[in-house]
């Protein structure tokens, strides 16, 4: 088979490349196979932003061991800012490919270029012969904060006062490994998670976990607090593996259950995928317009529960079922959860996954997929196990 002539052919990929690695160089190797590869890098800002930390290295290094690299063209920091800081140098360089990894692949970037009508091309992250896997996350663990996120499947909002006053619930959290730097004010309990890391700067000590989630819990929401941050975050975070707690005119659980079998571990695993849409906007207010009613919030205690024994079951078919009714409920209970945006992605996925939900509050994150198989462009996660012993 000849190989296609991509003379005279542009590509373009975006990220931050903090840390310099072979996975890196490999990525910029399979890219500059469809043609002369243009790479664009997050400024300082935009990353600081996006990730809540400040790079290792700064903009102007990132440029300069970027552009050493033989398979790159040319490269250029960016010049706009958030997820999508590279569109307005996309619309000047109108490459011919934009090629991403799948943890880089979202919706926007697709409709992006199907009106700019360029090519994209979703690459899996495969190491160079004979090198071991890497990232920058994996790499930066070794001494930098290797503190869990958490997704909720069901249940959410159950853990405010104002709602599980109505009738009591359960709220369902599975706590996953960091394999890669998740989005700040994307869903994934960053901001508990940042407070996390004031007491435990890289990891979490070897404490009961739910002890644990305790003290972050009361560190976080300090007395006089003008709002109380729901204690689900912090026992997704702490508590590992599917958990699930039970709510009733508190804020803090009054019991807490986990799920440990790995055969169930894994069949989640292998039926939950993500894929990123954008920050949070600044100033949403969920709070602004409400439907907090009991009727309202005993449908969402009821998908809770249902969810809960399909996943003991392993019944794809009715986890999915309860994860459409949990979601339709925290939309019925907070419509600003959703948009025109949000349900045109959602609309995209409608054949290839079963149901869906968004992380956390809404209004924008990450977008949770229930499906048989992995949606193309989507990320796997990786649920975090319990430390032997504990």
């Amino acid at each position: 088979m000849n190989k296609p002539d991509n003379t005279n052919k542009r590509v373009f990929v975006s990220g931050c490349y903090d840390l310099l690695h072979s996975g890196h160089v490999a990525f910029f190797k399979e890219a500059s196979q469809y043609g002369d590869l243009y790479v664009g890098l997050g400024s300082d800002t935009t990353i600081a932003e996006l990730k809540g930390r400040e790079t290792i290295n700064s903009e102007q290094e990132r440029l300069y061991m970027v552009k050493s690299i033989r398979y790159v063209t040319d490269a250029f920091v960016n010049s706009g800012s958030g997820v999508m800081d590279f569109e307005e140098d996309l619309k000047k360089l109108h490459p011919d490919v934009f090629v991403v990894n799948e943890d880089g692949y979202s919706p926007t970037k697709k409709a992006l270029c199907e009106e700019l009508g360029i090519e994209l091309k979703v690459l899996e992250r495969i190491p160079e012969a004979g090198l071991p896997a890497r990232s920058t996350t994996a790499i930066r663990g070794s001494n930098s904060c290797q503190l869990p996120y958490r997704i909720d499947l069901a249940g959410t909002w159950i853990d405010q006062p104002y709602v599980n006053k109505f009738h009591p619930g359960w709220a369902l959290t599975l706590s996953l490994e960091p394999v890669i730097e998740y989005n700040e004010r994307c869903g994934m309990s960053t901001s508990t998670r940042n407070a996390a890391k004031k007491i435990w700067p890289h990891q979490l000590p070897l404490i009961k976990p739910v002890k644990l989630a305790e003290m972050l819990f009361h560190y976080e929401n300090i007395p006089g607090s003008e709002f109380v941050s729901g204690a689900q975050d912090a026992i997704g975070i702490c508590v590992p593996e599917l958990s699930r707690h039970y709510y009733d005119k508190e804020y803090w659980p009054l019991k807490i259950e986990s799920i440990n079998d790995e055969a169930i571990l894994s069949w989640l695993e292998d039926h939950l995928f993500m894929t990123l849409l954008w920050p949070r906007p600044d100033g949403l207010d969920l709070l602004k317009t409400t439907s907090i009613t009991t009727e309202n919030v005993r449908k969402l205690t009821q998908a809770a529960d249902h969810a809960w024994e399909a996943i003991q079951q392993r019944d794809l078919q009715g986890f999915a079922t309860a994860f459409s009714a949990s979601f339709k409920a925290q939309t019925t209970l907070f419509p600003a959860m959703i948009n025109p945006e949000i349900e045109k992605v959602i609309d995209s996925y409608s054949n290839q996954a079963l149901a869906w939900k968004l992380a956390g509050a809404g209004g924008g994150g990450y977008l949770i997929l229930l499906a048989e198989t992995q949606p193309p462009g989507t990320m796997r996660i990786k649920i975090r196990r319990k430390e032997t012993g504990l």
